[in-house]
């Protein structure tokens, strides 16, 4: 026992004696080969509430992204991490070409109509960019953007929001080539092709046409801390420097954005905090008019709405946690008491989404975790559901673009069903057409795949959903199996079940995958969603923690085999995991991972930081701060062995800097390589120097982060081949 216990002083020191240092993790390695980067530790010494944190990390910030030194650490970081998949390429070659070998290369977008044209998105072979185009009546094409073309010599482009005049003459759309999520506006003739001078900078990427064709409006953003915040109004032909100023956003925890109503005869502008909303409405017959609310923004009310005629139908929390559906009409909005309830609240099933038509009404729900779209027709016709008898998917409204329409679209997936699209003819309830069902090649037969659901109960009784998926003859339930489990669980976004053709490569290779739908989503409803943000933020560690360790023990996945994912606010749920159960992974991959949680959200200069206070928590006042340090990765990096960790980042990260992950593997590595500890765990950090929070762009080398991702774990499994 003695010696069990020191063995690693044992070793180290029998090492050193024979000369052989260079294996010990830290030091010098033999020529040709590199080490593991050691960042230089200068203090910076952090004091609130009593509490005095240093960091000892804190110079690799910088904002400007040109400090010499903080570069050097990132390339020799990368010049590490590309030394250890040296000897990986031919897998992660092969595995490139087998992702991307199931896409259809001439892949296009079903057609919807709008005004006189059809519009649609399709791909050329080999092209990693979409082409945009529509047809008329006569069936000809015509080309509005080639997005190869505009993205040639940039290593990073970002396509915003397209958008086409009501008198479908002119198109506009956004573009972003730093991967910041800043981005200028352009405006093209589409007749002509044609681009015209007007240039719009620093925006959010998007405009909306009032309806005279002449003027748009658009949101421009800070650029310190990335907030889309003002409002303005653009008239063609005139410089962004004669723009009109019509609304700025007073309360930094708000987002707003833009949009038009179905009947598009308002522009809309939404103001949305973690737990407030608000509508504000203009003319968009009259584009020099201002933007007035629906109704004034209360506290911790949320509301949306959609017009029908003189009628809003607003959906709301009022008196209702999981929303109702109530009716005003427009002239009374403001007035609560003169709303009418059109779908009542109901405490097992949360209302997502609403779809007015002339003649219909369209609500998207979910409940126990399985989302339902009802039909409730005006004119008297007995209301429908859309029904699907899958274990766990997802469905959901599709591009719906002409309120005068008895035709509804939807999209429908899971876990072994390629997304659908069906058209559902609205007046013959028993009529679906399917307009395309998304293709595979490969030889994948959904047939070979079994899709389940079931419930974990977690430490404190919650019964948490498990979406998983295996291939029928690779699987035996006997505990033989590798675990992939992904999981994210912040901000109310739910993980949907959905088809994703990159899975199959670790199906086939005999892993069950597994989705964790952990608190802090709205898998099941509103109060899911409660219960895994603020001071409940650890259950949504837990419930991970909790569903790993009931699938080992129910046979899904090895105990010795399980590897896990998320990315950013998923990322801070893989560093948390990483610290309290290190033992029950034995691979972890973090991609842009927010994990210097308490210093990150004492400060309103981080882009966003102000926007986050509903969900995490205000750490000036001292019960957060309290509770968010006692979770927050990077401050409770402990002495102990941690999985094989691959961390991933972008330089030009928008949502999570690339400072935090830097911050944290090096704090990492100073625990991995103290003089005591002696083991061959692996810790990679990729640094993306041209790419922000989304990784590569690209349809095709977007796969090239997941190729190395299974690499990570393929190769630490041993199951290269």
């Amino acid at each position: 026992m003695v010696f069990e216990r020191h063995k690693d002083v044992y070793m180290r020191t029998l090492l050193l004696t024979l000369g052989l240092a260079m294996l010990l993790p830290g030091c010098s390695t033999p020529k040709g080969q590199v080490s593991a980067p050691v960042a230089e530790k200068i203090p910076h010494v952090m004091t609130l509430h009593g509490v005095t944190r240093t960091d000892d990390y804190y110079w690799m910030r910088d904002d400007k992204r040109q400090d010499p030194k903080v570069l050097a650490h990132l390339n020799a970081e990368n010049r590490y991490t590309q030394a250890y998949f040296k000897p990986l390429k031919s897998l992660q070659d092969g595995l490139f070409n087998e992702l991307t070998g199931r896409l259809v290369a001439d892949e296009s977008s079903v057609p919807y109509q709008w005004h006189q044209h059809s519009y649609y998105r399709r791909y050329q072979e080999g092209g990693e960019y979409p082409l945009i185009a529509r047809k008329g009546s006569d069936g000809v094409e015509q080309m509005m953007l080639d997005v190869n073309e505009r993205a040639k010599g940039h290593e990073f482009y970002g396509l915003g929001g397209v958008s086409v005049s009501p008198d479908e003459t002119m198109l506009a759309f956004g573009e972003d080539v730093l991967s910041r999520r800043v981005y200028n506006i352009y405006f093209k003739d589409i007749e002509s092709g044609a681009m015209i001078t007007d240039v719009l900078e620093n925006t959010e990427g998007r405009i909306v046409w009032g309806n005279d064709n002449r003027h748009v409006f658009y949101i421009a953003k800070d650029l310190q801390t990335l907030l889309g915040y003002r409002v303005y109004r653009h008239q063609l032909g005139t410089p962004q420097s004669s723009d009109v100023l019509v609304y700025e956003e007073q309360d930094d925890a708000y987002y707003i954005s833009l949009g038009k109503s179905l009947d598009e005869s308002q522009i809309v502008l939404f103001h949305e905090s973690t737990t407030t909303s608000e509508v504000s409405v203009l003319d968009a017959n009259d584009p020099l008019s201002l933007f007035k609310p629906v109704l004034a923004r209360e506290e911790g009310h949320e509301y949306s709405v959609s017009k029908l005629g003189d009628s809003y139908y607003i959906l709301t929390n009022w008196q209702a946690t999981n929303f109702r559906l109530m009716k005003v009409a427009i002239k009374d909005a403001a007035d609560k008491s003169k709303w009418q309830e059109v779908v009542p609240h109901n405490p097992n099933a949360r209302i997502e989404d609403e779809l007015v038509l002339k003649d219909y009404l369209v609500i998207q729900t979910r409940e126990n975790g399985l989302t339902r779209i009802k039909v409730m027709p005006f004119n008297g016709q007995k209301p429908f559901e859309l029904s699907f008898d899958e274990p766990a998917y997802v469905l959901g409204l599709d591009v719906n673009a002409q309120q005068d329409s008895d035709k509804l679209r939807i999209f429908y997936s899971s876990l072994t069903t390629p997304e659908a699209i069906y058209e559902y003819h609205l007046s013959n309830p028993d009529r679906r057409d399917l307009l395309k069902q998304e293709q595979v090649l490969g030889g994948f037969d959904a047939s070979q795949y079994r899709a389940e659901r079931l419930f974990v109960t977690a430490r404190d009784g919650a019964k948490v959903p498990v979406s998983l998926v295996y291939r029928k003859d690779k699987f035996k339930k006997d505990g033989t199996n590798p675990l992939y489990q992904y999981g994210y669980g912040s901000y109310g976004y739910t993980v949907e079940p959905d088809f994703s053709s990159s899975v199959i490569s670790l199906l086939d290779r005999g892993f069950v995958y597994a989705i964790a739908h952990v608190r802090g989503s709205e898998m099941l409803g509103r109060p899911w969603y409660d219960a895994g943000k603020l001071l409940n933020k650890k259950n949504t560690f837990n419930d991970f923690i909790d569903v790993t360790t009931a699938l080992t023990e129910q046979g899904y996945g090895d105990k010795n085999k399980v590897v896990a994912s998320g990315g950013s606010a998923g990322g801070l749920l893989m560093g948390a995991i990483a610290n309290m159960a290190p033992e029950k992974y034995f691979a972890i991959a973090a991609h842009v991972p927010f994990v210097d949680v308490v210093t990150t959200m004492l400060d309103e200069s981080i882009p966003l930081t102000t926007n986050e206070y509903d969900e995490w928590g205000n750490p000036n006042e001292k019960t957060y701060f309290d509770y968010m340090l006692s979770y927050s990765p990077y401050d409770n990096v402990a002495d102990h062995e941690y999985p094989h960790l691959l961390v991933t980042t972008g330089l030009h990260d928008s949502q999570v800097q690339y400072f935090e992950p830097a911050k944290w593997v090096a704090k990492l590595r100073e625990v991995q390589n103290k003089w005591y500890k002696l083991d061959d765990k692996v810790l990679l950090f990729d640094v993306n120097m041209d790419a922000g929070h989304g990784g590569k762009s690209g349809r095709y080398r977007q796969y090239q982060d997941t190729a190395q991702e299974y690499a990570f774990f393929l190769s630490l499994l041993g199951m290269t081949k």
